[in-house]
């Protein structure tokens, strides 16, 4: 069943979210910028208002005049003149004046000045106006609502006790709040849609590299394991940094996948191998046991024959499944019994017991005096004896061997190489594998196996060169750490 990726870019989506975030929050930012420069606007006009308002009545408090001797002097009608109504004769309904002056008598009614009655505008500026010596006797102008009009009013009172109104419209100041309100919310509607445009713009493109995530993902899923998230063209630190490592995880999931793989392989060709290799001296032992079980072995000669021949693929099988044995114990990683060993002396042991098995080889040695390394002593017979060991199986009786010895660059190289037929490049890919015998020769095919695995357990490594033709030659590098 296969893996789908749906790209979901509704608003429950990570852009989505991050795209309302930034709009809400210019939103709020709008909001609160437009109510503080609002605020500071019509606190600003109507500080103006609120000034010329208590100059006029500071004026007018200021002369200790009466009411008589104002509208004898004629000093209100120039006033009413100024905020009083052009003509009584307007309409009842018509919008209030920008300006209304009126005095009141002691009772609260507008009086008449300069022979004008008092004019509908300074009747409902009278209403408007609850208690109008609370008014004189406040320095703060107060909001008033005449015919429908905000007004700022104030009140100053004269020697007589008489009250004098002064009002200015607010009107004008409402009107422009109302417009700086209405363009301040078209810009900000634009600016906010402009950003949201904006904002799915860019995390969109910053949120390639994560939908190129999800998408390897969804292909490692589905079994490609060679995905890889792709670099972005203009990638965050952060963002980087988890393709980086993810690509990492992915690689070691990979490697560790194949490694799998290839143990599950290497195990089932093993236990085929050594299952193979253990048939035949069982098929052995049981074809001659079969005979001497039906009397076919009569003759004293032929049972010494058969007996030879099963004590033979005993010892065969013996040593098949010590060589098993030794493999399993170095796949474990055993702990080795590690002290201060001279390899020199195991070569010229190597040697000596060449020599005696095949009198006929010529044997060279180059390792003289001694070499210290810290190494267990038994797997490094054991290296030595399997390397001498190929060569006096796989080789004729008189091709000449050399087994070399060097200190270079804080390791040890051990050299053991022959002058025999050699082995093909493919065979020669294949000479560390299990079970693995070039040309089908004799042996159990486990001995460089176990060369590998004891000197890995060492911390070395093992290289070969040959060629057909050109003999074989096997380098075992090892470190030289000795302790006292």
């Amino acid at each position: 069943m296969s893996i789908r990726h749906r790209h979901r870019h509704g608003i429950h989506s990570l852009r989505g979210g991050l795209a309302l975030a930034n709009v809400a929050l210019l939103a709020l930012g709008i909001v609160v910028a437009t109510a503080a420069s609002l605020m500071g606007m019509r606190a600003y006009l109507l500080d103006g208002i609120d000034t010329d308002l208590t100059r006029t009545r500071d004026s007018i408090g200021g002369t200790r005049l009466t009411i008589e001797q104002i509208d004898s002097l004629s000093a209100l009608t120039a006033l009413s003149d100024k905020f009083a109504s052009e003509s009584s004769g307007r309409d009842a309904d018509a919008p209030a004046r920008d300006a209304v002056f009126t005095a009141l008598d002691a009772r609260g009614r507008p009086l008449t000045l300069g022979g004008f009655a008092p004019t509908d505008d300074q009747r409902a500026l009278a209403a408007a106006v609850d208690d109008p010596a609370a008014l004189a006797a406040d320095e703060e102008p107060h909001d008033v609502t005449v015919k429908g009009t905000p007004f700022r009013v104030t009140a100053a009172s004269l020697a007589d006790g008489t009250t004098v109104l002064m009002a200015t419209s607010t009107g004008s100041v409402h009107e422009v709040i109302r417009k700086a309100l209405k363009l301040d919310l078209a810009v900000g509607t634009l600016l906010l849609a402009l950003l949201a445009v904006l904002t799915m713009i860019s995390v969109s493109r910053r949120m390639r590299p994560l939908e190129d995530m999800v998408e390897t993902s969804s292909a490692i899923a589905e079994g490609d394991l060679t995905r890889r998230v792709p670099s972005s063209r203009h990638p965050t630190e952060e963002v980087e940094q988890l393709r980086v490592a993810l690509n990492s995880m992915l690689q070691q999931v990979e490697s560790a996948y194949r490694t799998r793989e290839r143990s599950a392989a290497q195990l089932r060709r093993f236990v085929g191998d050594a299952s193979h290799e253990l048939r035949t001296p069982l098929s052995a032992i049981r074809g001659y046991l079969q005979l001497y079980d039906k009397g076919m072995l009569s003759d004293p000669a032929e049972r010494k024959r058969a007996w030879d021949r099963m004590n033979g693929e005993v010892d065969r099988m013996g040593r098949l499944v010590d060589e098993l044995l030794t493999l399993a114990r170095l796949d474990q990683r055993p702990e080795l019994r590690f002290k201060n060993v001279d390899l020199s002396r195991l070569v010229r042991d190597a040697a000596e017991d060449l020599r005696a098995q095949q009198p006929d080889r010529p044997v060279s040695v180059d390792a003289d005096g001694a070499l210290l390394v810290h190494a267990d002593e038994s797997g490094l017979r054991q290296v030595l004896g399997n390397l001498v060991g190929n060569i006096r199986t796989h080789t004729p009786a008189d091709v000449p061997v050399t087994l070399g010895l060097e200190r270079q660059d804080g390791t040890v190289r051990l050299c053991v190489a022959d002058e025999g037929p050699g082995l093909a490049e493919e065979d020669a890919a294949r000479i560390f594998d299990r079970f693995f015998r070039a040309g089908g020769g004799a042996g159990s095919g486990l001995g460089m196996a176990i060369v590998q695995g004891v000197v890995a357990a060492h911390g070395g490594e093992v290289a070969v060169r040959t060629a057909p033709g050109k003999g074989l030659a096997v380098t075992v590098t090892l470190p030289t750490r000795t302790y006292d």
